[in-house]
């Protein structure tokens, strides 16, 4: 495993880091929680993502079970808050910092969080509450750093421009072969301010193991075949893009490279991506992936995967699903 500096930050993640999103504590029981996370841990991966909204708390308080088996400076934790966890709680208010982050540190049985991240922006609430109250709990000492998920040039800018606030170090968007949006703002945005992009979704969904195949129901038990876990899948269930997938495979296959690996080395070629999220719900898979770290793709393949996927694949800037446009000024 190779480890990356996650932007102007001290910290060192792990290329690979293992995510909750639909799956611990939730959809995925106890004991393979538990499995996957030790196989992440032999596997060199340091970095753990997670969310309060993840099984309304549940994903939260399973790891806070296993991580607290580790030593806790053996590894980085991050939280995310901004999704409802009540009909009266949700958003990024200076009260909604406080109060969810000490929920999700008692669920996490830890005194700190190494990265605190905004699930969604909040055009509701003044940017100047939102990073002051960021910049509080660093000062604290309940978060070492701080970061976002899926938020606009001109959201980030504004959190910029903030006076005697922290600076945000990493940026979670989505970003995969298929859905490459943040290369045409985001990436280039972040490289000059010292941010690092966390992606989730680097297999897009599971569709680029190339196990869903065109005109095919989904296979039993997979996400797409799951009505909770198929949420995101969607936009990539379609036959056009399942189709340009088996083309890839095919380069995959000639380069002596598993699909997985193939994936995971395409969003890795970024030096600004720091780590690449994923999904498991067994042991093996964590290993599987892990194995992506390190892999250098040769230009053959990346044009080759370029003009496989060049009638599919999503270049432009796109607004994230429960993404809103706007900043609100304290002073307007």
């Amino acid at each position: 495993m190779q480890y990356r500096k996650l932007g102007t930050s001290d910290i060192e993640v792990s290329e690979i880091s293992l995510g909750s999103w639909l799956t611990y504590g939730a959809g995925v029981e106890r004991d393979k929680t538990e499995a996957c996370t030790r196989a992440a841990f032999d596997a060199g991966i340091n970095f753990f993502d997670t969310a309060n909204i993840y099984g309304v708390g549940a994903a939260e308080s399973v790891w806070g079970e296993v991580l607290s088996e580790f030593d806790r400076s053996s590894y980085v934790l991050a939280t995310k808050l901004f999704f409802p966890m009540s009909e009266t709680d949700q958003g990024l208010s200076r009260d909604q910092v406080h109060k969810q982050l000490d929920a999700s540190l008692e669920r996490l049985q830890t005194d700190y969080v190494d990265v605190y991240q905004c699930h969604r922006p909040d055009p509701d609430t003044p940017i100047e509450e939102t990073m002051e109250a960021l910049t509080e709990v660093v000062e604290a000492g309940k978060v070492r750093q701080i970061g976002f998920s899926e938020w606009t040039i001109e959201q980030i800018q504004a959190s910029c421009d903030v006076p005697n606030t922290r600076d945000f170090v990493s940026s979670q968007p989505q970003y995969n072969m298929i859905w490459r949006a943040p290369e045409a703002e985001l990436i280039p945005f972040c490289e000059e301010h010292g941010i690092s992009q966390i992606v989730w979704s680097p297999l897009a969904q599971g569709v680029l193991t190339g196990k869903y195949k065109p005109g095919n129901p989904p296979p039993p038990g997979t996400r797409a075949a799951h009505d909770e876990m198929s949420v995101s899948i969607s936009r990539y269930m379609v036959d056009p893009v399942l189709e340009a997938v088996q083309k890839v495979a095919a380069i995959a296959a000639d380069a002596g490279l598993d699909m997985v690996e193939l994936a995971l080395a395409w969003v890795l070629r970024k030096d600004n991506v720091a780590s690449a999220i994923i999904g498991a719900s067994r042991a093996d898979q964590v290993y599987a992936n892990a194995e992506a770290s390190g892999t250098e793709l040769s230009q053959e393949v990346l044009d080759a995967v370029d003009e496989a996927l060049a009638d599919v694949a999503i270049t432009k800037p796109q607004l994230a699903a429960f993404a809103q446009e706007g900043v609100k000024h304290r002073d307007s």
